[in-house]
């Protein structure tokens, strides 16, 4: 598993030394963590600090399709480029 705690840092404009001292670890403590196995606490220190939700800091194979699409108040699941298609058939 890889973690996109980095790449979050980037967008959020600050860098793993800031990022350590929000969560009230050193740099070296926060690169074991990214590089290893953290702790369920200190992964939900990290997104609290980068305001995203847990689930941001785990990456996920580009090519896998996720999500949910809410369209005149009915929620669908998208799972695949197959459902993403068939949605906007029907919505068309």
């Amino acid at each position: 598993m890889r973690f996109r705690i980095l790449e979050l840092c980037k967008e959020a404009g600050i860098n793993q030394t800031e990022l350590a001292d929000k969560i009230g670890l050193s740099r070296v403590g926060l690169s074991k963590a990214i590089n290893g196995n953290p702790t369920v606490d200190t992964l939900e220190r990290i997104a609290m600090a980068l305001n995203v939700p847990i689930t941001e800091l785990f990456s996920t194979d580009k090519k896998d399709l996720y999500g949910h699409v809410e369209y005149k108040g009915i929620v669908y699941t998208i799972k695949s480029r197959f459902d993403l298609e068939n949605l906007l058939k029907m919505i068309e």
